[in-house]
């Protein structure tokens, strides 16, 4: 439930029942159903059927395919997090015997391992699960197809072998670890391997007639890991806060940030269409906007979750068909409607509670060379860096025991900016991976490397 002032305002009510009644209509599905998240609740539910007086809840179940994988990815840093692997590991380290371990942890979780997209046939999604009893008939005679870690290639069978992994490092099956450690913290109580009623059936809908036909609903034992899982508008709401926020009793904001940054090579068309994958996240700059989320389909179902993470906006979208409605199109849509109607009401400024007097006076104006940037104080303890104006390289940076900085983002990741003071305690200048930053530019009484030519700034004589 929400309060009233969290309602959203009848024109974007209206906006949003329009967009997903288009798009049950020209996509001709049984049914469609969506939620919109904003301030870490939900603020909106609407749903379209072709059976009267039936339409779904946020209750309801759909199948919500290679979604499971962002789950998977989750239960995968969970165990970086407590220290029993590192993203950079082989696979052959923890889980020996696959064929493919040369690949690493964090190159299965971002589809650059060089794997298959998919399994050997008979096609997985329509068969039996038992049909591919161990990894060996999940990868095949020829598992891999690429240079592991050239290029990013989407792989099913990638996303069952960290299910292995998780498996194995934990004693226990996917399925258990997954309730254990994801669902039930976060409380996920719709969420599940397996259906449960109230629940949507899966229909393929012919395309030159308007008539249906039942899709099988397989058990894909192996492959689970890469897309079993059913939920519902109402969880995958929840699951979204979690994305954006973190939540400590599973991972934390930090690591649910590294999740949402770009972690595999891209293709010249996927730079053209502004598209990137993360751990476990797909990322889409869409009309000046990052989002952030997965999409998933089997036969029967399509799914989708969208995260506009600056906006504070997520739209969940869920349907009963094979194909249909481009569900990325109106995740989108779901939040830019809602961005673009209500734009995001900043929190109020407030001062900082303390601040360290060698720290503020680094603050204001400084020189690369000829480049000028501003150092600011954050909230967090930190500082950040970044050009005075237009664009360039720009990073926030965490405050280290010994007075230092380390670079958080960008061109200064993991770099480490340090104030350089004289004999007398004034600050001669800022270092930043060796790169010397001056009050003024290239000023005479800083080390500068190379030199300042003694005739000073001229003009034309």
């Amino acid at each position: 439930m929400t309060t009233p002032q969290e309602e959203l305002l009848p024109t974007t009510r209206r906006a949003l029942t329009h967009r997903i009644a288009v798009a049950q209509a020209e996509g001709r599905t049984p049914s469609l159903v969506a939620a919109v998240v904003r301030g870490g609740r939900t603020v909106w539910h609407g749903a379209r059927t072709s059976v009267e007086g039936h339409g779904p809840d946020e209750n309801v179940q759909y199948r919500i395919g290679s979604i499971t994988k962002t789950f998977t990815a989750v239960l995968v840093l969970r165990l970086r997090d407590e220290g029993v692997l590192d993203l950079g590991d082989p696979l052959e380290k923890h889980l020996p015997g696959t064929g493919v371990g040369e690949a690493t942890i964090a190159e299965l979780l971002a589809h650059s391992g060089g794997l298959a997209a998919e399994s050997p046939a008979p096609w997985w999604e329509r068969t039996p699960g038992s049909l591919r009893p161990e990894l060996a008939d999940v990868l095949g005679e020829q598992p891999l197809l690429h240079p592991v870690g050239r290029r990013h290639h989407y792989s099913n069978p990638g996303y069952t072998l960290l299910g292995a992994l998780v498996e194995k490092l934990r004693g226990a099956s996917w399925e258990e670890v997954l309730q254990r450690e994801v669902l039930d913290p976060l409380g996920l109580e719709r969420t599940a391997t397996r259906p449960s009623a109230p629940h949507a059936g899966g229909w393929a809908v012919h395309p030159w007639a308007d008539v249906m036909l039942a899709e099988p609903t397989e058990d894909l034992g192996r492959m689970a890991p890469a897309g079993q899982l059913w939920s519902t508008t109402g969880d995958l709401a929840r699951f979204a806060v979690f994305l954006t926020q973190g939540d400590d009793k599973v991972l934390g904001a930090e690591t649910v940030r590294e999740m949402r940054a770009p972690a595999a090579p891209a293709e010249a068309a996927d730079v053209v269409d502004g598209a990137a994958y993360g751990l476990g996240l797909q990322l889409q700059h869409r009309d000046g906007r990052l989002l952030v989320g997965h999409s998933g389909s089997l036969p029967g179902f399509l799914a989708n979750l969208t995260i506009g993470v600056e906006d504070d906006v997520a739209a969940v979208v869920l349907t009963n068909c094979t194909s249909g409605p481009l569900l990325a199109g109106v995740g989108s849509d779901l939040v830019a409607i809602v961005a673009e109607a209500e734009p995001r009401i900043p929190e109020p400024w407030r001062p900082l509670r303390g601040v360290d007097a060698s720290v503020l006076e680094l603050a204001g104006q400084w020189y690369w060379g000829t480049h000028a940037f501003a150092l600011r104080l954050t909230p967090d303890g930190g500082v950040s860096l970044g050009p005075l104006s237009g664009q360039g390289r720009r990073s926030r940076f965490r405050a280290n025991d010994d007075g230092s900085w380390t670079g958080l983002e960008g061109y200064y990741a993991g770099e480490s900016l340090r104030a350089v003071r004289r004999q007398d305690g004034t600050v001669s200048h800022l270092d930043l991976g060796s790169f010397v930053f001056t009050r003024q530019p290239y000023d005479e009484g800083a080390v500068v490397p190379g030199g300042v030519d003694p005739q000073g700034w001229q003009g034309i004589g």
